[in-house]
């Protein structure tokens, strides 16, 4: 085994140009895998995220903020928006059969102007009926939240004096959320006191953005948890029926759509994974039988020099194994260079929450993929000790002399 194994490395290192070839398509094999299966894994996650971090059965908006898709330019994408409705439709939603709480939010977009440290979306939310906000953040801070103190998402970079500025007022910054693959990760969160002094100071700065109504008395949206045994459905219907200018959706339908997107942008993915597999594969197949075939002669040698058949057969698993796995973990390592640096730039490619596995499952896949190649090496070279089993030494060498 030591003898085909320097053997097949003093083979490689002859034909450096076969070898570097072969190694890239193997690395290319390799990529594909690992690459598009961290793509799918994240999309699925980033759902997963979503449909949790919403934390509502119902979400009430203005109508005019449903029908042009503000909510889910704040909630996935991250844009700054903001749209209002007078909070007496608060009431109007608690007084539904069916609901058993409601909690407004308070959605305000800062400016990229000299008196905001950065160009965010502002969520506030009332800490004494909220149930979808609070939960998460009892993840990363378990105390009160106080007025002037903010926790932002992890896509904001929290300055050294722990202090961001909106609207000249500071705000004083007490933790950091855990990564959703949201938009949720570059918004600032604040109770309504403190969302409520933004305001005042974003119309002292002279941004309006109320369209002459009264800041302390609007809200942005509400959640709704309905009662156990109620039909979502049904109580979302009869906010829709019973309280004008405003649409109700059920959160699952919202999760229902970006499914459906995720479903069309993994079978895509998948489907490439799958021709590139099967294309490097044939490929690799084919490349290695015409080198077999060019290599018949010297086969014919080793074998009337002593070599066995199991031994030619070892030498093209060895060659193979070599190929196979520098290839491999050249692969992955790209496909890590690609998926890393660059995952909120696929995210926002793709438009779809994004949120990368965790290192088990990602050394998983790195492992995963070096095997399939390394297996996919193994086929390869099965094929090709198969051909020259049948190798007649005697006729091959007399067409030679």
């Amino acid at each position: 085994m030591k003898f085909e194994r320097q053997l097949a490395r003093r083979n490689l290192s002859r034909r450096p140009v076969r070898t570097a070839a072969l190694i890239l398509l193997a690395a290319f094999l390799s990529f594909s895998v690992f690459a598009g299966s961290m793509i799918v894994l994240s999309l699925q996650n980033g759902l997963e995220s979503y449909e949790s971090r919403l934390g509502a059965d119902i979400v009430v908006v203005p109508y005019e903020a449903r029908s042009h898709g503000t909510l889910e330019s704040i909630l996935l994408q991250g844009i700054p928006g903001y749209f209002y409705m007078d909070e007496t439709y608060l009431d109007k939603v608690r007084a539904i059969s069916g609901v058993e709480s409601a909690s407004p939010q308070f959605y305000l977009a800062s400016a990229s102007a000299g008196c905001c440290s950065v160009a965010v979306q502002i969520i506030g939310f009332d800490p004494d009926t909220d149930f979808s906000i609070q939960p998460w953040i009892r993840e990363s801070y378990s105390r009160d939240l106080g007025d002037g103190d903010v926790i932002v998402g992890s896509g904001i970079t929290v300055p050294k004096n722990r202090t961001l500025r909106f609207y000249n007022q500071d705000c004083r910054v007490v933790a950091s959320l855990d990564q959703t693959g949201t938009g949720l990760d570059t918004a600032v969160y604040a109770n309504m006191n403190t969302i409520q002094a933004l305001m005042a100071g974003s119309q002292t700065e002279g941004f309006d953005y109320f369209g002459g109504a009264d800041p302390q008395r609007t809200i942005s949206s509400i959640m709704v948890k309905v009662k156990d045994g109620c039909s979502i459905e049904s109580v979302a219907n009869d906010i829709n029926i019973h309280v004008r200018h405003v649409e109700a959706t059920q959160a699952k339908t919202m999760v229902s759509s970006i499914a459906g997107g995720l479903t069309n942008v993994s079978r895509i993915i998948g489907g490439l994974t799958a021709m590139i597999w099967a294309l490097a594969i044939v490929i690799l197949i084919l490349a290695f039988v015409m080198i077999s075939h060019e290599r018949t002669r010297e086969f014919a040698i080793l074998r009337v020099m002593g070599a066995s058949q199991r031994m030619l057969s070892g030498l093209l698993r060895w060659e193979a194994a070599f190929i196979s796995l520098v290839g491999a973990v050249l692969g992955v390592a790209v496909g890590a260079l690609v998926v890393f640096p660059f995952s909120s730039l696929i995210r926002g490619k793709l438009d779809l929450p994004y949120l990368m596995p965790g290192s088990g499952v990602v050394l998983g896949l790195l492992v995963g993929s070096v095997v399939l190649a390394v297996a996919a090496g193994s086929l390869t070279s099965a094929i090709s000790a198969y051909r020259i089993s049948r190798i007649d030494t005697g006729l091959i060498l007399r067409e030679g002399a």
